[in-house]
């Protein structure tokens, strides 16, 4: 439904992207949207998204993602065993640091620190976090500021350190995909998306479209990812929700909360540079994969700078869905070995 507060928020969000667009700016539909509303956010403007229609938009990236993963590419798996092999040590390398790092030295309790330290999804660490008793707020605001900070210095570092200009095409005008490959794109995306939540897959707007599209490809099926107009529509809902999520922010949860946030997103920014640089040496990644690939941002927001960047996208991908399952699946079990053996201790 189109209420005044939603309308005044795309409005907000459009003429954001206007602006960038028109002084040429990278990224104009991303950015320009999420800085827009993030502007608006700290102005204290009532604000309201379109949460189904933005989680709509990430089904475009999963299949832009399946699409673009060949059997060429799936052969080369073997050969980024030693860059997968480093995926584990860098979550927890992560953990290491960041949970001190909240906890000891911006003051969050144990359960909020611990999962504000975690590298997995936005939402699901929010979830994890308030269901071990952290405070889903600081929580929100700090993996907010993570995504909005390293979206935003990868393109700066993108552009400065790689030398691209971030201009590649993003796919083909509508008018040039066959209606058949739509049809299909439209039935994966609401089968991989629907069917994903109810057999409870983690990022299933994203992850069940891509292995939909994954195998379509790999069938011969599928041969074109998504139109150049969705990508820029999801594009827009992304950058929209981004600087949406510092509604009602509080002076003191921006010197608090978001300044914590911001900090730890530097330190992962450099944490990740160190990666790049062991991946490029030790495994022979490309130096653009090798850096996408550990760029600890949201999957949607990198899906989109792979896209930009002209990079693979399949190895990138491959190695944040190993970061992803790792953290998702393994951060639980090991608070619940790490605080149950603690509680034990000191009940004895």
């Amino acid at each position: 439904m189109l209420t005044r507060t939603r309308l005044l928020t795309f409005a907000i969000a459009l003429a954001g992207g206007g602006v960038f667009h028109a002084l040429d700016l990278p990224l104009p539909f991303l950015f320009g949207p999420m800085f827009a509303c993030l502007v608006a956010a700290l102005l204290g403007v009532g604000m309201q998204g379109a949460e189904p229609v933005s989680v709509a938009a990430r089904t475009v990236l999963g299949i832009a993602v399946g699409a673009s993963i060949t059997p060429a590419i799936l052969g080369q798996v073997p050969l980024m065993a030693v860059t997968l092999a480093m995926i584990p040590a860098y979550v927890v390398l992560i953990g290491i640091i960041g949970v001190p790092f909240f906890h000891r030295i911006c003051g969050f309790d144990r359960a909020t620190s611990y999962y504000a330290a975690m590298p997995g999804g936005f939402q699901d660490m929010v979830i994890f976090g308030q269901e071990a008793g952290g405070d889903p707020r600081a929580l929100s605001l700090i993996h907010a500021t993570r995504v909005l900070v390293i979206v935003t210095l990868v393109p700066v570092l993108l552009v400065g350190s790689f030398g691209l200009s971030l201009d590649q095409p993003i796919g083909v005008p509508a008018r040039e995909v066959p209606l058949r490959e739509m049809a299909i794109m439209v039935v994966i995306a609401l089968i991989g998306w629907k069917g994903g939540e109810r057999i409870g897959l983690f990022g299933a707007a994203i992850i069940g479209p891509l292995i939909l599209a994954l195998l379509l490809s790999l069938g011969d099926v599928l041969h074109n990812r998504p139109p150049a107009e969705a990508i820029m529509a999801a594009q827009f809902f992304i950058g929209m929700g981004i600087g949406m999520q510092f509604r009602g922010v509080t002076l003191g949860e921006l010197r608090h909360d978001v300044a914590a946030g911001a900090a730890f997103a530097v330190i992962l920014a450099a944490l990740a540079g160190v990666f790049t640089v062991l991946a490029f040496w030790i495994g022979g990644a490309p130096m653009l994969e090798a850096f996408l690939s550990f760029a600890p941002g949201g999957q949607a927001e990198l899906t989109v700078l792979a896209i930009v960047a002209g990079a693979d996208l399949g190895f990138i991908v491959i190695h944040h869905l190993m970061r992803l399952v790792i953290v998702i699946t393994g951060a639980p079990v090991v608070a619940r070995l790490i605080w149950g053996k603690r509680d034990k201790d000191r009940g004895a």
